[in-house]
Parts: C-alpha cells; structure tokens; sequence
C-alpha cells in the first residue's frame, strides 16, 4: 500500500423512531439531495457525541490525554476557582477583566457577546498561575490591581504564544482533532486533524408526528381531559456517515506522539461505531451501532461515497452496503488509488479491495497507522 496519508471512516448507521437531531423549530434536521429530502444529523452533533462519550474508548481515557473546555465562562468558572476564595472582590475584578478581555477579546466583558471558546488544559494552568501572580502582586490594593493587570496585558499575546508553541496540546486533545478558530488572536487557531461530514438518510425521509399526552395520576374521575398535549417529530432511518482523519496533521497537532496518535485513531473507530448522536433518550432509547463500516488508508486526495446514495436506495442495509460497494469498485476502476481497506458488515458482500474483521480487528488497524506516515522533512 501507499504510505499513509489520509485515514476514511465510512459507516451506515440504523436508528428507529428517534429525534437525534433538531433544527430552531424542533424538528429534524433535513437535507435535499438527489430530488428528495433526507433526514439529517450535522457534523457538530456527531463531534460532539464523540468527544464527551462516557465510553470505555473516550477520548479523555487516553493516557497523554489533556482535557479542554469549550465555554464562554472559562475565567469565571476554571480560572477563577477556589484559591480566590478570600480575595477582595474589587482585586478580583480588575484583575478578571483583563483576563477577559486577553481571552475573548473587546467584547469579553459581555457574556452574551463572547465567542465560545476552546482552551486546554495547560492554557487554562496558564492563566490561572497569571492570576494568582497578579493577586500577589498587587498587595490587597484594587488600584494596584488594576496596573498590574494593565501592565501584564500588554505582554500577554506574546507570553501566550510562547505558551502555546512550547506545550505539547495547547489546545488540549479535543483541539488536536477538531481544531479551534479564535477571532480575537488568529494564532491560536488550529487546523482541524479530524474532517466530519453531515450524515444523511440513504433513502428519502421517513418521518411522522408523535402526539403525546401527559395525564395526572391524581386526577378526579370526571377530570377527563389530558393536563398537557403535545406533539414531536420522529424519524427513522439508515444514515450514512464520513470521516477523514489528516493523519500528518494530527501526529503535527499531538506534538509528534505517534504513540498517542495511535491510540486516538483506534479510540475513533469504535466510538463512530458504537457511539449514538441521540437526543430524547427517555422517551426514544435512540440508541444504536454502526451495521458498516470502511477503513480506507492511502497518500491520494480523500473522496466520499456519498455519490453511491444520489438516487435514493431501499431502506436497507444489504441494499445501502450493495449500492456503495458498486460505485466504489466503479471508482477503483477509474482511478485506481490502491487504498487499503478493512471491512466490519453485518451483511454478506465483498468490497473492492476491503479484508473483512471485526470492530477490534478495524481499530487495531488505524491505530497502527501513525507509525508508517513519512513526516514532511
């Protein structure tokens, strides 16, 4: 096979009688393709199932693993926690609008108007030691908080920088794979490793309004009438689902740790398999695991099979696996790009090219990947 650049995750995915996804109005996120609307679940939805799974294969189980946190309170609530406990509010607060304004930008000191931000673990340990450092320095004096703040906030951009190129995650594992954009200083953005497309149905929509009724126990019997009657879209459907994992970008993103690499990718298959992008769990139990999946690895451009599915299929997984199996051997047969599969089906159908394992057996495979990726000189 080619030296490894790219790793693709495809997988179809059954759901019956489930809300995974909703749009403003609270109903299920839709999308029009090939003539006919598909239900949909978007590729937030999917990341962010995947990264807070309480799974035996979650991500924060790694070893090497730090932690992140996406919030528009990571001052307030991280920075700022028990050791300020006993510290003037007026010290507290100059010195809180500073951090603020460095870490959200202008607009910091309106929650309301922050971006949402990810930060890792060991910027958040940054910060917080800068805030105790000026809360030390600044003697019990509010004004002399202030300047001590003021003075630090001009040097904090580049101390930051510093920061982030000498840590191993800046960003913390979670920005290692997804990435993160910072509006208010560029720099520390990072270019997402892990590239997710939005899922979609391989047959036309298949929905119906659920009217449901919520009845008083204690009621009377000549209370005959229901105390509240609502209604809720359901959907089911077989989806199919894309991933692309960068894999120089990603060993890049963890610091050069293949080994942690590694780990990560085999921790990825089994949570795109295993893990449900369900909401309303109390009353739909969406709960389900992938019945395909196809590990691709190879040095060409990436590609999707979502071609496979323009024209609407049955909603079946022999039928959906068939569909993609023929359009990616036609796809062999023009282009030739020599990927090496690994197959897990729960239906009996050969793909091009693709040797058959189980879910152990797939996850061993990607996670073995990062040690034959030739590096950029």
């Amino acid at each position: 096979m080619p030296d490894p650049r790219f790793l693709q995750i495809h997988f179809l995915a059954p759901y019956t009688a489930a809300l995974l996804n909703r749009d403003d109005a609270g109903l299920a996120k839709r999308l029009p393709y090939g003539g006919h609307l598909r239900t949909r679940v978007s590729s937030q939805c999917l990341k962010r199932h995947w990264r807070l799974a309480d799974d035996p294969h979650a991500l924060d189980r790694i070893d090497g693993a730090d932690a992140a946190f996406r919030s528009r309170e990571i001052v307030e609530r991280k920075v700022f926690g028990d050791w300020s406990e006993g510290v003037a509010d007026d010290t507290i607060a100059a010195i809180r609008e500073v951090l603020l304004k460095a870490v959200y930008g202008d607009k910091g000191a309106d929650k309301k108007s922050r971006q949402t931000l990810l930060l890792g673990e060991v910027e958040v340990a940054y910060l917080t030691q800068a805030a105790q450092d000026m809360v030390a320095q600044s003697n019990g004096d509010p004004k002399q908080a202030k300047d001590v703040a003021a003075e630090w906030f001009k040097t904090h951009k580049a101390n930051l920088k510093a920061m982030g190129e000498g840590a191993k995650l800046p960003g913390g594992l979670v920005g290692a794979l997804f990435g993160r954009m910072v509006t208010s200083d560029p720099r520390a953005n990072i270019d997402a490793a892990v590239h997710v497309a939005h899922a979609f149905t391989v047959h036309a929509e298949e929905a119906e309004s659920d009217y449901f009724i919520a009845a008083d126990d204690l009621a009377r019997e000549e209370d005959t009438g229901a105390d509240t009657i609502q209604e809720t879209e359901l959907t089911s459907g077989l989806f199919y689902g894309y991933v692309v994992v960068d894999l120089p970008a990603l060993i890049d993103n963890l610091g050069g740790d293949r080994r942690l690499a590694g780990e990560v990718l085999h921790n990825l298959v089994y949570l795109v398999a295993e893990v449900s992008p369900g909401a309303k769990l109390g009353s739909t139990a969406p709960y389900s695991r992938a019945s395909f999946l196809l590990l691709e690895a190879g040095d060409r451009q990436p590609r999707s099979l979502a071609e496979a599915f323009r024209a609407p299929v049955a909603p079946d997984t022999a039928q959906a696996v068939a569909a993609l199996a023929d359009h990616l051997a036609a796809l062999d047969g023009a282009y030739a790009t020599a990927e090496d599969r690994r197959v897990m089906t729960l239906v009996n159908r050969d793909l091009s090219g693709a040797a058959r394992g189980t879910l152990a057996e797939l996850a061993q495979f990607a996670g073995g990947l990062p040690t034959a990726v030739p590096m950029p000189a």
